[in-house]
């Protein structure tokens, strides 16, 4: 994997390297109600968060992954995360994750900065598939990946205990090319 951070762009986003700055933003994404429903990760302090933080640099350093802080071109705002980790060079193919603060969904964001991390995916790491691991109940999410051209290959039932609760995981992957 390349070691410079690469800055991905559209029309509306920019995705670049996470800093320190980030913290509190990340805290709000990774503690808000709405988003850590679904999320496989949550924090309950400011204090806590800075485990991702070290994870978010961590993936970079040691080859299995790449995150992105997503911000607004128009006015620098904050918008989620989004990236590749469980990166496998050898067996070329990584899992995506998403995920963007509620205020900014149903705006189109998602299916506009995803590309940027598949097409990295693809054309710069060398990656041949992309994996995504939906919880059934994500509707939302699972809408997305389909029009992102995501093939659904099934369903892990039961396979995962959340809160106390077992949860199923749908299996989405796109290949190279598709």
């Amino acid at each position: 994997m390349k070691s410079k951070f690469p800055i991905l762009e559209s029309e509306r986003v920019s995705l670049r390297q996470f800093v320190a700055s980030d913290l509190e933003n990340v805290f709000k994404g990774l503690s808000h109600p709405d988003i850590i429903k679904y999320y496989g990760i949550s924090f309950d302090s400011i204090e806590a968060t800075k485990e991702q933080m070290v994870w978010f640099a961590d993936l970079e350093k040691n080859e299995t992954g790449i995150w992105w802080a997503i911000y607004s071109k128009e006015d620098g705002r904050f918008l989620g995360a989004g990236g590749l980790n469980d990166m496998s060079m050898e067996h070329k193919k990584a899992e995506i994750g998403f995920w963007l603060l509620p205020e900014n969904w149903g705006n189109g964001l998602m299916t506009e900065a995803m590309p940027l991390i598949l097409n990295h995916a693809f054309n710069s790491l060398g990656l041949h598939r992309i994996e995504g691991f939906v919880e059934t109940k994500n509707v939302n999410c699972k809408k997305a990946l389909a029009k992102l051209k995501f093939n659904w290959e099934g369903t892990m039932q039961d396979c995962e205990i959340k809160n106390g609760e077992f949860i199923s995981l749908d299996i989405y992957s796109k290949i190279v090319g598709e």
